[in-house]
């Protein structure tokens, strides 16, 4: 499967180019913007492995919409084209979840290397996402289990190792998930 990538930059030929670059490199560009605020736009409909915004673009630069890109998960990652390697643009890259960027003038011996660590950094990232967010629904459905068998506990007598089982059993007599079943028995004993 071909890798998707939007590419917003404000001067024709540079966009002419770098679509050309990657083109080449059998990459599929999926649009192109010449501001920052068309690019998140297409970055919402297109949903692309890759966005590659220029740092100084109209209406809405490429830190801003980078930002707003990283933070609403529009793209897989974003990769800067600048002109600038200051200490503080850097800075201000890495706060707006930019994972690579490119120092103008762009060549393909740079924005190849460049686009695909930052894809593979970007995949590695939302990998991380869903293990973090897996981890936190079974801890959340483990402390309600353990709540559920506690109030079972004291309220008919039962030890730890029943309460669980009961829990157990009605999940499979039911058909649904253990928590299912504990947040169910939290409602009817704490009302």
């Amino acid at each position: 499967m071909s890798k998707r990538i939007v590419i917003a930059d404000d001067e024709p030929i540079t966009r002419m180019d770098v679509a050309e670059m990657l083109q080449e490199a059998g990459y599929d560009v999926v649009g192109k913007a010449s501001d920052g605020f068309d690019a998140v736009e297409i970055c919402k409909k297109q949903r692309p492995d890759l966005a590659i915004l220029d740092v100084k673009m109209p209406l809405l630069d490429g830190i801003t919409a980078a930002k707003k890109i990283t933070q609403e998960n529009l793209a897989g990652a974003v990769l800067l084209l600048t002109a600038y390697s200051s200490e503080s643009f850097i800075e201000k890259a890495k706060q707006a979840g930019v994972l690579s960027y490119v120092v103008k003038p762009v060549t393909k011996e740079s924005l190849l290397p460049a686009a695909e660590i930052a894809m593979h950094r970007g995949r590695e990232i939302e990998n991380i996402k869903k293990a973090h967010e897996k981890t936190a629904r079974r801890l959340e459905s483990r402390v309600m289990v353990d709540r559920a068998k506690s109030a079972l506990m004291s309220q008919n007598e039962m030890t730890e190792e029943a309460a669980y089982n009961y829990i157990r059993k009605m999940s499979m007599d039911k058909r649904c998930s253990m928590q299912e079943i504990a947040s169910t028995i939290l409602m009817s004993i704490e009302g």
